[in-house]
């Protein structure tokens, strides 16, 4: 597919962008997988190349948390190894579905986690004592990383959310935590879609350059200050980046109506 200088510009801001916001938050993929459909990029392949600059942007996040003593990696190597397995499952099963069918869910799928990072309650900032152990953690961390594999927004959020609820960990310890557990979602399913031949390579190194440089940018800001004040902007973008794709009277999901 051929990119114009200000479509790869585009993209390339919005993957700095959603850096920046998932190393605070989770849910990068809230903009850049919208972003990369409204430029025309097919549902699979807009996934798998944000999979591949979400896997380079968030191990650099992992460097920056475990830098500033945030990783626990004996306690959730379990859990990644799980997380890996379902999320490898996850992006294998997206490659045998119906290209239109996924053109009309994702926005469906965008919709429902911007609805969730909008209503979602504030987490803890303080540890606590854990309500689950590691075989239980393993089992839910897998189911999440088949989401992952599948479609991917809302991870790392949903991530944080069971490592706070559940692992009793405080806030930043659970975003740097839950971005270990990403990096191993993230590595499966950019190499079940490298297997299925989805990757768009000169796009996902363009935008994976800038995502490291915004989860750098974003996980010293969270490391400092926390994830607040970021959701607000997180659903704004991805309201607007889903409205842009759905206002196409070419969409699929048109034909559901």
């Amino acid at each position: 597919m051929h990119l114009t200088p200000d479509i790869l510009a585009f993209l390339v801001s919005m993957a700095l962008l959603a850096g920046t916001i998932d190393a605070m938050a989770g849910g990068g993929g809230l903009i850049s997988i919208p972003a990369l459909m409204a430029v025309g990029i097919p549902p699979v392949s807009a996934i798998a190349t944000n999979k591949l600059q979400s896997a380079c942007g968030t191990a650099s996040a992992v460097f920056a948390y475990a830098r500033a003593g945030h990783v626990d990696w004996r306690r959730f190597a379990l859990p990644a190894l799980g997380a890996f397995l379902g999320a490898a499952a996850g992006a294998t099963t997206l490659q045998f579905i119906d290209p239109g069918f996924l053109a009309a869910f994702v926005p469906v799928l965008l919709i429902l986690m911007g609805l969730y990072f909008l209503l979602a309650p504030k987490m803890s900032e303080a540890d606590r004592h854990a309500r689950i152990g590691t075989i239980g953690l393993t089992l839910i961390v897998s189911g999440i990383g088949f989401y992952d594999g599948f479609f991917g927004p809302g991870t790392g959020s949903f991530l944080t959310t069971v490592l706070v609820a559940l692992a009793g960990l405080g806030l930043v310890r659970a975003i740097g935590n839950a971005k270990f557990l990403n990096l191993s979602t993230n590595i499966a399913g950019v190499l079940a879609m490298v297997a299925g031949g989805k990757m768009l390579w000169g796009l996902a190194i363009a935008m994976a350059a800038a995502n490291i440089v915004g989860n750098q940018i974003g996980a010293r800001l969270a490391i400092r200050f926390g994830g607040r004040g970021v959701r607000p902007l997180l659903v704004l973008l991805s309201v607007a980046l889903t409205a842009k794709l759905l206002a196409d009277p070419k969409n699929p999901i048109w034909g559901w109506f």
